[in-house]
């Protein structure tokens, strides 16, 4: 497995992350160790979770999947063989994540909260990066769109944030920082405050990258190639539409369309059509269209790690098989020829 410097840190960090976001709702304990087992054994040695989960958020399964992660290591003894990476929630009305506040936000309290908590719940003493899951700010994140009175809504200055962080890097708790569903101004205000001021530099941003959702090459590329910041793509095969598993209104059993109808960013308009040219390069070449969507995203330029996800064991083993694709010059022009035909259909 590939190994890549994840931003302007010394962390060597696999081509392959492992999402654990199911563990605790779809995935039992034993069922995440199996697929953390199988996964270092394949050369993964980077995890990525965060507070929220499990998927999807709700009281009663909060913090779980880091607990699990926390009680493999711990039943490993592997702390050191692993670069764990988590998240904060950003601004939410959801605020069973902290004990007593009317709202979630990204302030000094929150975070010495959000992060003695974590570190409770994985049982280590250090967070290898510690990311933003979403910004403090309202901005236009996960599709969606702001109207012009958004603008006026306060939100906590990037300079307190990197202040409060800063402390816990101090501390030893943290080891370098991240953003999650970011803009280009986000990314650069931040920046600009950490060098500005010497505080912790962002080193990665983690948000939605695949076939049908290159929105991230119209200005964050540029942002992130000049500044040395890693994308983390999640969602890679679509929520499992890029593999062509939801075909022609397909519904399979213990799917997370059937248990939990939350996949509507790619149930928008043209959505289908651009998806199922997708699959059917994929078939039409006698790839896995799965592997293809995957490795897709392994190959640009920009990217650090791109996360996978799985529920059985047999689509883990198919996932990270795909980074052992052969990408090719008729790959590389095949899909830049649907995306031509068909941009960015699910933003």
């Amino acid at each position: 497995m590939e190994k890549r410097k994840l931003g302007r840190t010394d962390l060597m960090v696999s081509a392959c992350c492992l999402g654990t976001m199911t563990y605790g709702e779809q995935n039992t304990e034993a069922e995440g160790h199996e697929q953390m087992d199988y996964a270092v054994e394949r050369g993964v040695n980077f995890f990525d979770t965060a507070e929220l989960y499990a998927i999807p958020p709700k009281p009663e399964t909060q913090g779980s999947t880091e607990r699990i992660v926390g009680s493999w290591m711990k039943a490993r003894g592997n702390r050191d063989k692993v670069i764990l990476a988590t998240k904060i929630v950003g601004r939410s009305e959801n605020t069973w994540y902290r004990d007593d506040v009317d709202m979630c936000r990204i302030n000094k309290a929150q975070i010495d909260e959000a992060v003695e908590k974590s570190l409770k719940r994985l049982q280590t003493d250090y967070i290898d990066l510690y990311q933003l899951h979403w910004p403090d700010r309202v901005a236009p994140i996960f599709g969606g769109k702001l109207k012009a009175k958004h603008y006026d809504i306060s939100y906590e200055p990037f300079e307190d944030i990197l202040e409060a962080l800063d402390a816990h890097v101090k501390k030893g708790n943290i080891r370098h920082i991240g953003l999650s569903n970011e803009t280009p101004f986000g990314v650069m205000r931040f920046i600009a405050e950490s060098e500005k001021r010497g505080l912790p530099r962002v080193q990665s941003i983690q948000n939605a990258y695949n076939l049908v959702n290159r929105t991230f090459e119209e200005g964050l590329e540029e942002v992130c190639m000049h500044e040395d910041v890693g994308l983390l793509s999640y969602s890679p095969l679509g929520q499992g539409y890029l593999t062509g598993k939801y075909r022609d209104g397909a519904l399979p059993e213990g799917s997370r369309k059937a248990l939990f109808q939350r996949l509507s960013r790619y149930e928008k308009p043209h959505a289908e059509e651009a998806i199922n040219s997708c699959v059917d390069l994929a078939t039409g070449k006698g790839i896995d269209p799965g592997q293809l969507a995957i490795r897709f995203c392994d190959t640009r330029p920009f990217m650090a790690s791109t996360i996978i996800g799985a529920t059985t064991m047999e689509q883990l083993k198919t996932c990270i098989d795909a980074f052992d694709l052969d990408w090719s010059d008729d790959l590389e022009t095949s899909v830049n020829e649907l995306h031509a035909r068909q941009p960015n259909p699910c933003p």
